[in-house]
């Protein structure tokens, strides 16, 4: 519910912003660039980072891309997304974590990273300094997943007795998708509100961000 409200939030914003300036706003058509900043959420569903336990913790994310709008309906984009790396006392680690934030040397950490290439769509609605898009596409996605090992359990200690031992970097190419909506400024300068979603079998990293470009 929070980040539902910080979207909304952004939103407004935007669509404010773009209201005030409409009869400066430029053609959204041309070559873009852009940068920005945000809240990720990074999850493990089921153990699949390599915990044996659920891992969940919100990070600050940033982004940088570019892109080209070549019509008012169809652009293409490209962007580095860094999803942030959690700390030792983040998360829910359902008993597993030895209650010092020390487990294993920042053993229970992952930081997410992608390359990513969209297909971007806008939706074709007679507001001429508003757009609303949709974007799918690919993404290179690199993160750790910790290896663990599962030992006999002792009398007197935690059971099941899981040791860590090491951390692999793990990069794979994985379906991406987001939506969002900006508003188009004086100078060719755009502001924007998104949610993006990287699909993998290692918890599904996503990221709410709000970023400025600039058309030329």
């Amino acid at each position: 519910m929070l980040r539902i409200s910080k979207a909304l939030g952004a939103f407004l914003a935007i669509a404010a912003c773009g209201a005030s300036t409409a009869a400066l706003a430029a053609d959204p058509v041309g070559f873009y660039v852009g940068a920005g900043v945000g809240e990720s959420q990074i999850r493990s569903d089921d153990g699949n980072y390599g915990y044996p336990s659920y891992y969940n913790d919100y990070q600050v994310a940033w982004k940088a891309f570019l892109g080209i709008r070549p019509l008012r309906v169809l652009g293409v984009e490209a962007s580095y997304i860094d999803f942030g790396e959690p700390g030792n006392c983040h998360g829910n680690y359902n008993g597993f974590h030895d209650g010092n934030c020390n487990f294993n040397q920042r053993g229970n950490d992952s930081h997410p990273t992608a390359p990513a290439l969209f297909a971007v769509g806008y939706l074709p609605i007679p507001i001429p300094y508003i757009d609303i898009f949709a974007k799918a596409g690919a993404a290179r996605l690199r993160l750790d997943v910790n290896q663990f090992s599962q030992q006999p359990c002792v009398t007197g200690s935690a059971c099941p007795n899981f040791v860590f031992t090491g951390r692999q970097a793990v990069t794979d190419t994985k379906f991406a998708y987001g939506a969002g909506v900006q508003g188009r400024l004086p100078f060719g300068l755009s502001l924007r509100a998104e949610y993006e979603r990287i699909s993998s079998q290692f918890g599904d990293p996503d990221a709410l961000m709000v970023s400025a470009l600039w058309t030329f």
